[in-house]
């Protein structure tokens, strides 16, 4: 359980590039601007192509689609931002969770005016993320379909593999006939070809008047293979498929009536109602998360001060606060809803011996043998009492070293990990700056499939910090001038990297949050995961088969 990631807290050569004041806000500034143009879609002139259409934008529908001022979160927004040329934002799909008729529901919305709704193999990953999330918690999806289908000069990534577009249908037919997921389909504009199974393996499709098409070849290659011509609206429109082939089951005049419908189908649907215990608001305003962060991520900070700006007044109530300090675990709530907290504590941290005796300081944020026996059991006692866990990462590794090898930190690191990675309990991870090291894996990273996995515009993803990784590389030859050149590239080249955007446009983390609005975040999140009470392992777990 590698993890020597110390040098990075102790180094003195890295420097933020960021004012000592503002890092947490200037980031945050940044990450606003970037959403902000990526929400824009394909241009203002292709939205007004769809208007011109008689069509909404995906992002129209979403929001005539779910309860108005309700919270929205949106997964994947930043996928493939950087990659393209900038031609494909968000992937040409807007993802997410949000709420219908006060549920919670998950919605897949392809966006048109993002050439034409085609699939990039980041849609496909977007795609499956969202279905994973309502098969993992049990909630209706809703796909809001207008796409010319796969972007065939990036078919190689979008049609072949375990996870290609084919997964989508797998997907499709395991909610429909096994997880009894309910899945509602809305054509509004081409579905075509293997596209078209994607509403077909749906339990319902709504079509709409003059604007969709579902076929498995349009009029074109109709004619091509067979001479016969035929107009798009005889051969897959609404009407069609209404009242011809009896593919689809319900039509509506236009895109707002289509919604609408939609909105009264899932209103109508069951639901197990399961009130929390009534909430209170936190100790301290979310605002001041700005000033609570440090200017430089290497710095220490008060983490219970943090705590107190999400967790319901604050209140912490610590499992075992005298052992380990340096790693807190706690129960506290989000708007009444229990979680058991699992949060690194940054800083120097002061120990004790039996008997009073002082001990070696330990340094918050990183690993100990000793703290992660006791998360470890920690956890467990979580799973067995079936409340939720919240980890809330700023870790930089396992501690190495004589002393840490001889106290048996492997064993130790493999039994937080194993408890981590075997709790059937919904697992929620905030990461708040580093995610380094084996430290992130015990921290549920997302290889270990959390249900949901955020971070604030400061997280940085990586094996280690990048001083850390000069000094792996280079050692003492780190300050020799004739490898400056290559000393300054990997140190760019690593800032990059660690950069919470970078690891969001590539999907491995459902989202950038902004400090005010985690607590609302996860308390939706937290509700959404607790739809299901079963097992939370893997993308889903199916039921016991007569």
């Amino acid at each position: 359980m590698g993890g020597g990631t110390c040098l990075s807290l102790t180094h003195s050569a890295c420097r933020t590039p960021h004012s000592p004041l503002s890092r947490l806000k200037t980031l945050t500034a940044e990450y606003r601007e970037l959403k902000a143009r990526l929400e824009q879609g394909g241009g203002p002139d292709k939205v007004r192509r769809q208007h011109e259409q008689g069509k909404l934008t995906a992002r129209e529908r979403v929001e005539a689609l779910l309860d108005q001022g309700a919270t929205w979160f949106e997964i994947g927004l930043l996928v493939a931002s950087d990659q393209y040329d900038g031609q494909a934002p968000g992937a040409g799909v807007v993802t997410g969770l949000g709420r219908i008729a006060g549920r919670p529901v998950v919605v897949v919305a392809n966006d048109a005016t993002v050439k034409a709704g085609s699939w990039w193999p980041e849609t496909i990953k977007k795609m499956l993320r969202a279905q994973e999330i309502a098969m993992r918690q049990r909630i209706p999806i809703v796909y809001l379909v207008d796409s010319a289908g796969v972007n065939l000069p990036y078919q190689g990534g979008v049609f072949p593999g375990q996870y290609g577009a084919a997964r989508i249908f797998y997907y499709n037919a395991i909610m429909r006939h096994y997880l009894r997921v309910p899945q509602i389909a809305a054509v509004m504009g081409p579905c075509i070809a293997g596209g078209a199974y994607l509403p077909a393996l749906s339990d319902v499709i709504f079509m709409v008047e003059g604007t969709s098409f579902m076929g498995l070849g349009g009029p074109n290659l109709v004619k091509g293979a067979t001479g016969q011509t035929v107009d798009a609206e005889s051969l897959g429109g609404a009407a069609t498929h209404t009242a011809v082939s009896a593919v689809a089951h319900y039509r509506a005049k236009d895109d707002r009536e289509c919604v609408a419908r939609i909105r009264d189908y899932v209103a109508r649907l069951p639901r197990m109602l399961r009130p929390p215990a009534p909430g209170g608001k936190p100790k301290r305003s979310p605002k001041e998360l700005y000033d609570l962060l440090p200017s430089d991520h290497r710095m220490s900070y008060d983490v219970r001060a943090v705590l107190e700006c999400v967790l319901d007044a604050g209140k912490l109530d610590e499992f075992q606060p005298d052992l380990a300090p340096e790693m807190i675990c706690a129960h506290g709530a989000l708007e009444g809803r229990t979680v058991a907290l699992i949060a690194n504590s940054r800083g120097v941290i002061k120990s004790r011996k039996g008997r009073g005796e002082p001990a070696s300081p330990k340094i918050g944020g990183i690993i100990y043998t000793e703290s992660a026996e006791k998360v470890a059991y920690f956890i467990e006692n979580a799973d067995r009492e079936r409340i939720p866990l919240l980890f809330v990462q700023d870790v930089s590794g396992f501690m190495v070293g004589t002393e840490a090898e001889h106290s048996g930190i492997i064993r130790a690191g493999a039994r937080f990990v194993e408890a981590m990675a075997t709790a059937t309990v919904p697992k929620l991870v905030l990461t708040v700056n580093h995610a380094s090291g084996a430290g992130y894996y015990a921290m549920a990273g997302q290889g270990f499939d959390p249900d949901f996995i955020v971070s604030w515009p400061t997280g940085r993803m990586g094996v280690m910090e990048g001083e850390s990784a000069i000094q792996a590389v280079f050692g003492n030859d780190a300050a020799k001038p004739e490898n400056a050149p290559a000393v300054d590239a990997m140190r760019a080249d690593y800032e990059h990297q660690l950069d919470a955007r970078f690891a969001a446009a590539r999907g491995f983390v459902d989202a950038i949050v902004l400090p005010e609005e985690t607590r609302e975040t996860l308390a939706f999140l937290l509700e959404a995961s607790g739809e299901f009470t079963g097992p939370h392992i893997g993308a889903f777990v199916l039921p016991s088969q007569p």
